[in-house]
């Protein structure tokens, strides 16, 4: 299974960014209001710089305290991404976050955000397809 088959199935929910420059504490609040676990970085809105997480913000906030609110997010994020491309096979995304052990990876089409895909995603994507990979077999099994 291709990524692109999990965009697709998302619908358009769209990519939410912030600046560099944006607070911690206004990020949580897009992260709240939007029920998402991640924000991307970006200066254009279309290049990503970082990504900040919630586990991003827990970390800081149990190491430094609620001071780390008020800094901007640049000083958190994750800048070494990992990404992938919409023709990524659904089993390498899913080894690379596992590896990692990171949740959200961004989806860059020419260098550009075209999406974010979360594990959760990808393995609702891999139960989905061995689900009818099942129904296939059991139809051939019974001759139909």
């Amino acid at each position: 299974m291709l990524v692109q088959q999990i965009l697709s199935s998302k619908g358009q929910q769209g990519v939410f960014t912030v600046q560099p420059e944006t607070t911690v504490s206004e990020a949580i609040k897009i992260l709240a209001a939007n029920r998402i676990g991640t924000v991307l970085v970006s200066k254009d809105g279309k290049h990503p710089d970082g990504i900040l997480s919630e586990r991003d913000v827990v970390r800081e906030l149990a190491n430094r305290g609620q001071s780390v609110l008020d800094e901007p997010v640049s000083a958190l994020m994750t800048s070494n991404l990992v990404t992938c491309a919409k023709g990524s096979l659904t089993e390498e995304v899913m080894q690379k976050m596992t590896d990692g052990r990171f949740r959200h990876m961004p989806v860059l089409e020419d260098g550009e955000v075209i999406g974010v895909i979360s594990l959760g995603d990808v393995v609702k994507a891999q139960l989905s397809h061995v689900a009818m990979e099942k129904e296939a077999l059991e139809g051939m099994i019974m001759g139909q």
